[in-house]
């Protein structure tokens, strides 16, 4: 009888844990389901603001928010006809005051997202392990940080130049590689977490990298020409929505419930 009481205990300890351990990950996907649409609707917003701002700055003139004259342009859908950079309708008065917070907010919540989808990961595996892609991930942010602070900085220094593109370049390669890295290790243990997401959206996030990594190596040599001004800008908007909409992928990867 007293084994019997004391094997009953041991199988509602066991099950009470194993329903804590499943409230602990429901919990930590909930919070990255949330993190993930911050991650994308905050630049999303952000750079099409200070898009409408450049080809709308009338609307503005004589106002203490007047546009800068760099930031001007004629009317443009830059997504398709890359008249006008990124960097051009973000970083003169005003729209920097959209721009530069809206990447340091977006790169602390990046912070954030790496490190709790490493947590959940080692919970899935019952590991103390720190994946790389937390160490990518947050990289990224800190170089998307850095390389807003420096946009606007008119400081005629070659240096200044050199790291703008070099903090640009290191979010893209660290934000990628991160991504890849979590889909693969994803991909590994999908077995065993199968209850917790959505098989079609791993191979949307699958066909999502794959297709960013293949259009970076096709690019390449034509981002090394200086005449091809708008094919850079029309990438360049193109390839940062594909980024951020790894993200909202995210959102309806994991279950709910």
């Amino acid at each position: 009888m007293g084994e019997e009481k004391s094997a009953q205990k041991k199988e509602e300890r066991e099950k009470e844990t194993k329903e804590n351990n499943i409230t602990y990950k429901m919990m930590q996907i909930a919070q990255i389901r949330k993190l993930s649409l911050w991650i994308f609707f905050i630049p999303f917003l952000s750079i099409n603001i200070c898009l409408l701002i450049s080809v709308n700055f009338d609307i503005l003139e004589n106002t203490i928010f007047s546009v800068d004259q760099i930031g001007r342009s004629n009317f443009t859908i830059p997504y398709f006809d890359g008249s006008l950079s990124i960097s051009r309708a973000s970083r003169t008065f005003p729209q920097y005051l959209v721009f530069k917070p809206a990447m340091i907010f977006t790169s602390i919540v990046l912070i954030l997202y790496w490190i709790k989808t490493n947590e959940l990961i080692k919970s899935f595996l019952n590991s103390d392990k720190n994946f790389i892609f937390r160490t990518l991930g947050i990289i990224s942010a800190v170089f998307l940080t850095v390389h807003s602070i420096l946009l606007g900085v008119e400081f005629e220094i070659e240096i200044i130049k050199l790291l703008k593109r070099i903090f640009l370049i290191g979010f893209i390669l660290a934000e990628i590689t991160a991504q890849a890295s979590l889909v693969f290790h994803f991909y590994k243990v999908r077995e065993k977490v199968s209850n917790y997401y959505h098989p079609k959206v791993l191979n949307l996030k699958i066909l999502l990298i794959s297709l960013l990594i293949l259009i970076a190596l096709i690019t390449v040599p034509f981002l090394m020409d200086e005449k091809n001004v708008h094919l850079k800008h029309g990438l360049e908007w193109n390839y940062f929505i594909g980024i951020i909409t790894f993200y909202l992928l995210t959102f309806f990867f994991w279950k709910e419930e």
